[in-house]
């Protein structure tokens, strides 16, 4: 495809300290296609081997990634290093273990991977459930500002709960249960397995099915076989659930037909607030035998330091792992991760270039940290809010990046988390300088804002956003960009088959580019703190941390 490059000026209005407001002429950012391109071929080379965390495949991408910092004339994040070091443990499950299903009609065999997932993250050689009643809790949500308890009135202590994915919301369209169509955190899978270990249950499988999960079972079996990372917990990870798991939505269906009870009935009861778990007349066997390795992993941190408020700091974040390889595969062994997530990842790199080669240095310091173990439940910024290199509360922002734009240039912007926080005005002013429009998440069922890095700064107050690529596609339109995307989800996510191609049209991600490093630049030379809105679960934290 024809590349094209549409160079803007922009003349932004900021506030300076004293609070009176100049203008500065921006320099064009340097942002280079050639480059980002050639950083993507090799971020997403054989050589790189899938960017798994704790791999050969991590050496090179987090020395790749100081390399290129250093070029770029940034400084280390962590002191004199690059690198901010974690505790991971790496668990594989044999996948020849069965999992047995007792119901009324007899006894189901389920092979690995096809018929279900399952993995633990105790870190131990063999867990075990046996016999475990399977108790159906509907979304296995316990909400009280939604007045919701699917647990209330039943003890799920040493049983296997079933769960459906998402949250009612999603399932009736009815904007005033939970937030209607838009996904909320309890729609989660993390969430789902976080709440069943706290009400004492041995085992939760969650019900797939593709339209509420987002992504085809295939996804749930490229992405939770193998080894799975976690971080590595005093207490050995004792306290999550012994297993973890999903069961593919027409196994639930012949399963809840044994027990005599009608499965589309009970999901349509599972959207109501007095909701009663049902006993399934089933028990579940699964045993797990374990290799256990634990392991570091490095987050990349680097930094270009502000002037007079160099304290302060403003966070480019992007993911730079990947799911690695698989050795028991015919054919192609590695999950390049191309788009998912070495074009967020070059992006970083070109992101360092135009705010290092700005013709003034940001009066706040810029942080851009490529985070690990993304593809593993957000592990490397779960970490980092955890163990923050700088003070939350001098954290002003963060912007993520997460798959860039390959099709070409766009008419409009995606915001995910669009409305949460005064990011939006930031935005807004950025996209109209430009001749854009700015969109907010066009599939808030599938919980986007939850599934990337953002997250996990969101979670602890700080107000972060995730800057995706439009849909409307330039010269063909939304329909066909939509259908590319969804191409893309059924065939190539988290699959061997997500690999860069020459064919790949850069334009549209390097006008994003620009408008995110316009975006962070306004934010780097202002005085103010943005906050989340009013009604957002995160603002108590912020707001807590700023007083």
């Amino acid at each position: 495809m024809k590349k094209i490059l549409l160079g803007i000026m922009l003349s932004a209005t900021l506030t300076a300290c004293g609070g009176e407001e100049k203008t500065v002429q921006e320099k064009e950012p340097d942002i280079q296609a050639a480059r980002l391109d050639a950083n993507i071929q090799i971020l997403a080379s054989d050589e790189f081997e899938g960017r798994s965390p704790s791999s050969p495949g991590e050496e090179k991408t987090v020395n790749f990634l100081k390399q290129k910092f250093q070029e770029a004339g940034l400084k280390p994040g962590n002191g004199d290093s690059y690198f901010q070091e974690m505790d991971l443990v790496e668990i594989t499950a044999n996948p020849e273990a069965v999992m047995t299903i007792a119901h009324v009609g007899g006894r189901d065999e389920l092979k690995y991977g096809p018929e279900y997932m399952a993995w633990t993250k105790r870190m131990v050689e063999q867990v075990s459930v046996d016999e475990s009643e399977m108790v159906f809790v509907g979304y296995g949500i316990v909400a009280p500002e939604y007045g919701w308890n699917d647990y209330e009135g039943v003890d799920v202590k040493g049983k296997t709960v079933v769960i459906l994915i998402n949250d009612p919301g999603f399932a009736t369209k009815d904007p005033a249960l939970f937030t209607g169509k838009a996904m909320t955190y309890y729609g989660r899978w993390t969430y789902k397995f976080e709440e069943a270990a706290r009400q004492g249950a041995d085992a939760a499988l969650i019900i797939h099915e593709t339209a509420p999960a987002a992504y085809p079972w295939a996804v749930v079996e490229g992405s939770w076989s193998g080894p799975q990372f976690s971080l590595a917990t005093e207490d050995k990870n004792m306290n999550r659930l012994k297993v973890e798991g999903w069961i593919p939505g027409d196994y639930a269906e012949k399963l809840f037909k044994t027990a005599g009870l009608d499965y589309a009935a009970l999901k349509e009861t599972a959207t109501k607030a007095d909701f009663k778990a049902v006993s399934l007349k089933a028990q579940m066997s699964l045993t797990l035998n374990n290799r256990i390795r634990q392991s570091k992993s490095r987050n990349v941190v680097a930094v270009l330091p502000g002037t007079d408020r160099a304290d302060e700091y403003i966070i480019h974040m992007a993911h730079w792992d990947h799911l690695g390889k698989d050795e028991s595969l015919e054919g192609d062994q590695i999950y390049n991760g191309a788009l998912d997530n070495a074009t967020g990842t070059a992006g970083l790199i070109e992101l360092a270039h135009a705010y290092a080669s700005a013709p003034t240095p940001p009066r706040r310091s810029v942080m851009f940290l490529a985070v690990t173990a993304e593809e593993q439940g957000l592990l490397g910024s779960q970490y980092y809010a955890e163990h923050p290199l700088v003070p939350l509360e001098k954290t002003v922002a963060a912007i993520n990046m997460d798959v860039l734009n390959h099709l070409g240039p766009t008419r409009d912007v995606t915001v995910i988390g669009y409305g949460n926080s005064e990011l939006d005005d930031y935005v807004d002013q950025a996209v109209k300088a430009v001749g854009r429009v700015t969109r907010p998440d066009p599939t808030p069922e599938q919980g986007s804002y939850y599934r990337s890095d953002h997250f996990s700064l969101a979670k602890v107050g700080v107000p972060a956003i995730y800057i995706d690529g439009g849909v409307d596609h330039v010269e063909k339109g939304e329909e066909w960009f939509l259908k590319q995307h969804e191409e893309y989800v059924a065939n190539d996510y988290h699959k061997p088959s997500d690999e860069y191609s020459p064919d790949w049209d850069l334009s549209g991600a390097v006008e994003d580019l620009k408008l995110i490093y316009r975006i962070g630049a306004r934010l780097a030379n202002e005085d103010s703190f943005p906050n989340w809105r009013d009604g957002t679960e995160f603002k108590a934290k912020r707001d807590a941390m700023m007083k």
